[in-house]
């Protein structure tokens, strides 16, 4: 399976701000940092927020951080907050529709993978993540 640039851009955000718990980060650090469009970070960041995953601060001096404990935040919820369609084949429009032994299998597929990033948690992830230190410098 393959996930959309928008989740992520929204793991990357959200791993970013579990890794730098004592700074407001900006749009435009984490969007250099992670050579991603200040568009595109916006509206990650917002749609993040909107879910109570970031706190936003806005102003002079604002910016994000987690509005959760990264322990409290699992991959199966930003993935399904920021994926569109989760679905692997356009079973809906195929000739096969109901009578396809793929169907169920895929589901089952698909309910796994979730299962598994259920399990998982934004601080499990940031444990194991290594960021470079410039990463980390406040603006």
């Amino acid at each position: 399976m393959r996930l959309t640039a928008h989740t992520d851009y929204a793991l990357r955000i959200l791993l970013h701000a579990a890794m730098d718990r004592d700074h407001l980060l900006s749009i435009a650090q984490v969007a250099e940092a992670h050579e991603i469009s200040r568009n595109h970070a916006m509206k990650v960041v917002n749609l993040l927020g909107n879910a109570g995953l970031l706190e936003t601060v806005r102003g002079r001096g604002g910016g994000f951080r987690l509005g959760r404990p990264a322990s409290e935040i699992t991959l199966g919820e930003v993935v399904r907050l920021t994926e569109p369609n989760l679905q692997p084949a356009d079973c809906d429009n195929c000739l096969l529709k109901g009578a396809c032994g793929l169907t169920g299998l895929l589901r089952n597929a698909v309910g796994a993978f979730l299962a598994e990033l259920d399990r998982s948690t934004l601080a499990d992830a940031a444990a194991g993540t290594r960021l470079p230190l410039p990463l980390f410098s406040a603006t």
